[in-house]
């Protein structure tokens, strides 16, 4: 197991949130380097049983050899059916990492960090159809700026649409750098690296279809939980939060809680953490990816 590979966040948090059984099943669906994972099986007694699942080809390198673990290689949108194909038919408690790992910002082919000059990639799932090369050289300016302002959260998405569609009428736009000196124009002096970084997660979120997975991912949960289980989920960015904090109040992205025949809210699962939980300074400072992490869990009625 290599531990550079990521450094858990909120370790001792997560564990608690999922108040773990000793004999129960838990499903860890964003695997990646194992941290939660092999603390998970530490808690889990011998009859204890922990499936994983992570769509990167990577992770798998970083399997568990123990009898009570699984590693699923799927993206966890498939949740239900694969652990179904396991014959699972409820959990005790799910936990959801959503952050990118440590090990595919810091793997320059990847794509995936404004670091290194690399091919423009960005594909969780190396199988998958969809890279950023093909978003930023195929995609209308209308849907440019809507990637770029939604999930972004950019300020000048329009400018910023247009001044791509502009270059790349001249020369394709294939690599980190290319990508960099074409907006370089348009971004805020002195506010570079945010915005580079909000323009990357732009294109990561449409290149691996994050947010819809999230929200498969949270319906399907629900499921497959038993009654008193928990979900545990941390997120990164605003827009996953928002999708998170919906789900676990409501039963819903958006709107308000249906109420039944007498009036009362239809809502499968009650919170356990009010308000998000956020990382201790002493974590932050040695693992400053836990600054933006944000974890909130529920439990099912």
């Amino acid at each position: 197991m290599n531990n550079a590979y990521h450094i858990p966040v909120m370790l001792r948090e997560c564990m608690e949130a999922l108040a773990i059984k000793p004999d129960g099943v838990y499903v860890d669906v964003t695997f990646g380097g194992g941290g939660h994972s092999k603390e998970l099986l530490r808690q889990l007694g011998p009859n204890g049983k922990l499936y994983a699942f992570d769509q990167d080809p990577d992770a798998l390198r970083n399997v568990i050899d123990d009898g009570r673990f699984v590693l699923i290689h799927q993206n966890f949108r498939f949740l239900k059916n694969n652990l179904r194909l396991h014959g699972v038919r409820e959990v005790d408690g799910i936990l959801a990492d959503l952050g990118v790992s440590s090990h595919q910002f810091d793997s320059a082919e990847r794509g995936f960090s404004t670091r290194f000059e690399a091919v423009l990639d960005m594909r969780m799932d190396q199988a998958g159809e969809l890279d950023a090369r093909q978003v930023l050289n195929t995609y209308s300016e209308a849907e440019l700026h809507r990637i770029f302002g939604m999930y972004g959260e950019l300020q000048n998405a329009r400018t910023l649409a247009k001044t791509i569609v502009t270059a790349r009428a001249s020369q394709p736009l294939h690599t980190v750098e290319t990508l960099k000196s074409v907006v370089k124009k348009v971004v805020p002096r002195g506010k570079e690296h945010k915005y580079y970084a909000q323009l990357f997660q732009a294109l990561r979120i449409e290149v691996n279809g994050e947010l819809e997975a999230l929200q498969e991912f949270l319906q399907q949960s629900v499921s497959m939980l038993k009654p008193g289980g928990r979900l545990v989920v941390m997120s990164y960015h605003s827009l996953e939060d928002r999708l998170v904090k919906n789900f676990m109040a409501k039963g819903k992205f958006k709107g308000e809680v249906e109420k039944d025949f007498f009036g009362r809210e239809i809502k499968p699962l009650k919170l356990v953490t009010r308000k998000a939980m956020v990382a201790s300074e002493a974590e932050v400072s040695h693992n400053s990816r836990a600054r933006s992490a944000k974890l909130r869990a529920a439990e099912k009625v």
